[in-house]
């Protein structure tokens, strides 16, 4: 890596402020290049400034033997030396952060957010992990050239490649969105097995180079067979530590219990979302609060609870899909930014948050060996703990039951992926598949 100190303030603040990056695409097969000039490895680095050139200083750089030197382009062949800099004195130590799916919808809002300190702190450097497929690779190459031209301070390093083993190394957050989506004509039983196949490799190779105690959050659809799928297939990571994203779904409840009660959404806390995320998901209005106090005694009208209420969160997603023509990439980032802040912050006393995990051991009834959605609550280091202090009644349990016998279905479908022999698929209908709303 080339070492360069700046002399020149004007260029060292409007240019490359703060910046240490390194750019690998060792993985990127040799007809995917760049379009940025490549920088020669030579003994001095040329660096562009705002700047007239007889204005800038441009030290000697340092480079690395180029026979151990991967490929890279643009600033992130570059790393800085930040010895110097006041600004970095109270930064953290640098985190991992890998993403699949890295050149959809969903990551071009997502990446962004992670990497201008929005999600983990304005002190906490990243290194961002990009999975992209052949298909994808210039896609993602492009990506990596809006994350170097946005010049976040806080990001360090950006990766691509389409090889898991190369992007989960070391990764400490997996975020894992990812996923082929049904298609006209795929049956359910298809795309079940389809994408279970590319997250049984994706839990191998978390399993054999990332951390071992990588926090692992599964957005690609159906998100809660895909986690399961996923930590079966990495048995050195705990089971505790994949989640499968409902984090949206509980956002649109708070959503429509706002509106119905005419409050802003901050007055709407202890909402679960309970079970899969498609359309037998259970909004929970009986544990829910509206301004300290149980909905029911906010919201008179039970049967819009039981029937209105309910059906909207469950088909929101495929309503939006009609009137936007795409399914959403937006709010699912936010979303995920919601449930990596709820894991790594300490949850509001008394209240909880909503995240698909494994069952083994909850208190609720719930079939064990499955990722179904329950209330969890924080302990700010990324673990959690399940919440015991709610109730039920007969209209909960009929719905628990119907989400439960879903994801038990779909489970059947893929243990052939699980290790836990030839699959039985026999699925309750040919309903709304989940990524389908």
């Amino acid at each position: 890596m080339a070492v360069t100190q700046f002399k020149n303030p004007t260029c060292s603040k409007t240019q490359l402020y703060s910046s240490q990056l390194s750019f690998l695409s060792k993985t990127v097969p040799r007809r995917h290049h760049c379009t940025f000039a490549p920088l020669h490895r030579t003994q001095h680095a040329r660096i562009s400034c705002s700047v007239a050139p007889n204005q800038v200083q441009v030290p000697a750089a340092q480079f690395q033997d180029p026979k151990s030197k991967p490929d890279c382009y643009g600033v992130f062949c570059l790393t800085y030396d930040l010895k110097a800099e006041e600004e970095t004195k109270s930064w953290k130590k640098l985190i991992n952060i890998a993403v699949s799916g890295a050149a959809g919808m969903i990551s071009n809002h997502l990446l962004f957010k992670l990497a201008s300190g929005e999600v983990f702190g304005p002190n906490q450097p990243i290194a961002l992990k990009l999975l992209g497929s052949e298909r994808s690779i210039q896609a993602l190459e492009g990506v990596a050239m809006e994350l170097e031209d946005s010049l976040f301070p806080l990001l360090r390093e950006v990766i691509i490649s389409i090889d898991p083993y190369e992007v989960f190394q070391d990764a400490e957050w997996a975020l894992l969105i990812g996923a082929k989506p049904r298609g006209p004509g795929i049956e359910r039983a298809a795309l079940l097995d389809i994408n279970g196949q590319i997250f049984a490799e994706q839990g191998q190779a978390l399993n054999a180079v990332a951390s071992r105690n990588v926090k692992v959050i599964v957005v690609g659809n159906p998100c809660n067979t895909n986690a399961l799928i996923c930590l079966k297939n990495a048995p050195n990571i705990p089971a505790k530590n994949f989640h499968a994203l409902t984090r949206l779904d509980e956002n649109r409840a708070k959503c429509q219990l706002a509106l119905k009660a005419g409050v802003f959404y901050d007055k709407v806390s202890n909402m679960t979302i309970w079970g899969n995320h498609s359309t037998t998901q259970v909004p929970d209005f009986l544990n829910a609060r509206i301004d300290g106090l149980p909905v029911k005694e906010v919201i008179k009208d039970h049967k819009w609870l039981e029937e209105e209420f309910t059906e909207k969160v469950q088909k929101r997603g495929g309503v939006l899909i009609q009137k936007w023509g795409r399914s959403s990439a937006a709010s699912t980032s936010v979303s995920i930014v919601d449930a990596i802040r709820s894991l790594i912050t300490p949850t509001p006393k008394g209240d909880w948050f909503s995240t698909g995990v494994y069952t083994s051991g909850n208190p609720y009834g719930i079939a064990e060996d499955i990722v179904f959605s329950m209330p969890c609550r924080s302990k700010a280091n990324g673990d959690y703990e399940l919440v015991k202090d709610v109730i039920f009644d007969d209209y909960l349990r009929q719905k628990l039951a119907k989400t439960e016998a879903e994801l038990l279905a779909e489970k059947k479908c893929v243990a052939h992926l699980t290790g836990e022999g030839i699959a039985v698929c026999e699925l309750p209908g040919d309903t709304m598949l989940p990524g389908e709303m």
